[in-house]
C-alpha cells in the first residue's frame, strides 16, 4: 500500500490497542484515517509473551508504511512519563514493567504507553464527537467505567499519571464489592456487568416476567449479554427498560457530580454500552438535569455519543505519540 503524493511519513504514526481477546495495531495518518491494521491474539500468559506479540504487530506494521512514531494504549495506571505499566489488573506479569524501553528498544522508534481510556478521550477530541471542543470529558461505559479529561492545555493525567479513574469514585458507601478492593464504586452500578446485574435481580424476582430477555439467548441467567438486553428495551421490555434507566440514573448522577469539580461544557460517552443510543442517553441527560447542584443556574454539559466506536483508543494513542 502507497503512501500518498500529500502525505509526508513524518504524518505516520502507529497505534496499538491491547485487548483481552486481541492486539490490534493500525497505521494511522495525521488526520486519524486508519490506512491499515494487523491483528493478532493476545497471549494469555501476557507478560513478555504480550511484550513480543505487540512488538511483532509494530514490524508487520512497519513493512507496509515507514511510520515514525508508535503508541500503545493499554487498561491499567500507567506512569506520569507515559512508559511504565504500574499496575494491570486484566493482564498477567505485567506490572510494573517499563514497556516503553522494551518496544523502543526492540523497534529503535520513539514509543508512548497510554492508558485506554485516555487514549480514547483523545482520540475522541482530535476526531470524533468532541472535535472543536475546549473542555470535554469522556466515560467509556463497558465492563467497567474508565474516563479521559481533555482541555486546552491538552490531556489532563495528574500528578502520577493516573488521573480520570471515574470508575473507582464511590457512589454507595457500603454498596458491591469492586475489584478494585473498595465497595460501592461507580463503575458497579452505572456500567454493562451493571446492567446485566440488574436484569438478572429482576429476572430472579420474577422469572416469569424475564421471558423475554432469557429467550433473546441461552436461556440462562448466565447467558444474558448486553445486546440482549439492548434488542428487549427496544422491543418494549420493562425488565429491560427499567435496567437501563437504573444505570442511566447513576450514570447522571455521577456526571453531575464530576461536572461540579471539572466543568466540561459536553461529556463523550463511549464503550460497549452506548450501542443502546438514546436508551441510555435520553434517561443520563434526564438524571444530569436532576442531579446538578445549582441547576437552575449552572449550564449544564452537553451530554454526546461517541463516534469512533473501538477505533478511539488506536487513533488517539497513534496521535498522542506524534504530540
Amino acid at each position: 500500500m502507497a503512501v500518498s503524493e500529500e502525505m509526508t511519513v513524518s504524518q505516520l504514526s502507529i497505534g496499538v490497542d491491547i485487548g483481552g481477546t486481541k492486539v490490534l495495531g493500525g497505521v494511522v495518518d495525521s488526520d486519524g484515517n486508519i490506512l491499515t491494521t494487523h491483528r493478532e491474539e493476545t497471549p494469555i500468559q501476557g507478560g513478555q509473551a504480550l511484550t513480543d506479540a505487540i512488538i511483532g504487530v509494530i514490524q508487520e506494521l512497519r513493512a507496509q508504511f515507514d511510520a515514525t512514531t508508535v503508541g500503545i494504549s493499554a487498561a491499567g495506571f500507567v506512569s506520569s512519563d507515559r512508559a511504565t505499566m504500574l499496575a494491570a489488573p486484566n493482564i498477567l506479569d505485567w506490572n510494573g514493567i517499563n514497556l516503553k524501553a522494551k518496544i523502543s528498544d526492540a523497534i529503535q522508534l520513539p514509543v508512548v504507553i497510554e492508558n485506554d481510556a485516555n487514549s480514547a478521550a483523545w482520540g475522541e477530541a482530535k476526531f470524533g464527537a468532541g472535535r472543536g471542543i475546549e473542555n470535554l470529558m469522556m466515560l467509556t461505559v463497558g465492563t467497567g467505567i474508565g474516563g479521559g479529561i481533555v482541555n486546552s492545555a491538552g490531556l489532563y493525567r495528574g500528578a502520577y499519571g493516573i488521573a480520570a479513574e471515574f470508575g473507582h469514585i464511590r457512589v454507595e458507601p457500603d454498596g458491591q464489592l469492586c475489584g478494585c478492593g473498595a465497595h460501592g464504586c461507580f463503575e458497579q452500578y452505572a456500567s454493562g456487568n451493571a446492567l446485566r446485574r440488574f436484569v438478572r435481580e429482576a429476572i430472579m424476582q420474577n422469572p416469569e416476567q424475564g421471558a423475554k430477555i432469557l429467550s433473546l439467548g441461552d436461556g440462562t441467567l448466565e447467558g444474558i449479554k448486553g445486546n440482549h438486553i439492548t434488542d428487549a428495551a427496544r422491543l418494549g421490555d420493562n425488565i429491560a427498560i427499567d435496567a437501563f434507566n437504573r444505570i442511566a440514573d447513576y450514570l447522571g448522577a455521577g456526571i453531575a457530580s464530576l461536572s461540579v469539580v471539572l466543568d466540561p461544557s459536553a461529556v463523550v460517552i463511549g464503550g460497549g454500552v452506548i450501542d443502546a443510543g438514546e436508551l441510555l442517553l435520553a434517561p443520563t441527560r434526564a438524571a444530569v438535569e436532576k442531579y446538578m447542584p445549582f441547576s437552575s443556574r449552572h449550564p449544564h454539559p452537553t451530554i454526546l455519543p461517541a463516534l469512533l466506536g473501538n477505533d478511539a483508543g488506536l487513533v488517539g494513542v497513534a496521535d498522542l505519540a506524534r504530540s
